[in-house]
C-alpha cells in the first residue's frame, strides 16, 4: 500500500519489468502526471489497454524485445538511420 503519489510511483517502478501499468483516479491532472512518471510501455487510466494496430506496443526495462510492435514505430526496428554528406 502507499500513502502518497510519490510512493505509488516508486512502487510501480520498483520492478525490472515495464510492459504495462494501470492507474485509477478522478483527478485528470494527477492522471497525466503519474502516467508520465511510470516506466512502462503502455499506461491505462481508468480502463485497461485493449491495444490497436495503429498504436505502438512494447515495454520498458526487461519487458519485451527492446522494440515496438504495431504503428509506424514498429518499422524502426528494421532500419538504421544514416547521414551522408557529399559535395560534388
Amino acid at each position: 500500500t502507499f500513502d502518497t503519489e510519490d510512493e505509488a510511483v516508486f512502487l510501480a517502478n520498483d520492478t525490472k519489468y515495464g510492459l504495462a501499468a494501470s492507474l485509477y483516479t478522478t483527478d485528470l491532472s494527477r492522471a497525466h502526471r503519474v502516467a508520465r512518471q511510470i516506466k512502462a510501455g503502455a499506461v491505462s487510466i481508468n480502463c485497461f489497454s485493449e491495444g490497436s494496430l495503429a498504436t505502438p506496443f512494447g515495454g520498458y526495462k526487461e519487458s519485451g524485445f527492446a522494440g515496438r510492435d504495431n504503428g509506424v514505430h514498429a518499422q524502426e526496428q528494421y532500419t538504421e538511420l544514416k547521414t551522408i554528406w557529399m559535395q560534388l
